[in-house]
């Protein structure tokens, strides 16, 4: 018996446990897959209701648009992004590049709305476009939350 042989660490030891196809099969039936559209057209809902929401509230153009931009901002990024990912890889390699590809263009094109703002909207309120953009981004987790299909494990 060498050294090593006696200090095994925990990465060493096989812990994976491949799934049989009515394991597999089990497990999909309780994790029903998210459509990532569902996601943007959540996004989307609440944006619109931040949006009413800040006109009522506020009854003021420019932070009724602000809000509303804000919510674009996350918006039409996601959409995007949800396009370019979407799209059938031919292996789990390119795959990965696409995401993160794609992850990339979403950040550029947010961080180029968010530059464009003060030109685009007019009496531009910073505090009402983060508020838009920040309610709108929470719909990633209404959309989880209320996601049909879902089952608890027994």
């Amino acid at each position: 018996m060498t050294p090593h042989d006696e200090i095994k660490t925990e990465d060493e030891e096989p812990d994976f446990k491949p799934l049989t196809a009515q394991e597999a099969q089990e497990w999909r039936r309780r994790h029903p897959s998210l459509s990532i559209w569902r996601i943007v057209l959540a996004q989307v809902g609440i944006g619109l209701l931040a949006t009413l929401i800040a006109w009522l509230v506020t009854t003021s153009a420019g932070k009724t648009l602000s809000v509303a931009y804000g919510a674009l901002s996350v918006v039409l990024p996601a959409v995007v992004f949800s396009r370019g990912v979407a799209r059938k890889r031919a292996s789990v390699g390119n795959a990965m590049v696409g995401l993160f590809g794609w992850e990339l263009v979403k950040i550029l094109l947010t961080v180029a709305m968010l530059a464009a703002a003060p030109r685009v909207v007019p009496e531009l309120s910073w505090l009402a476009l983060l508020i838009g953009m920040v309610v709108t981004m929470k719909a990633y987790w209404v959309a989880l939350l209320v996601r049909p299909g879902t089952r608890k494990t027994d």
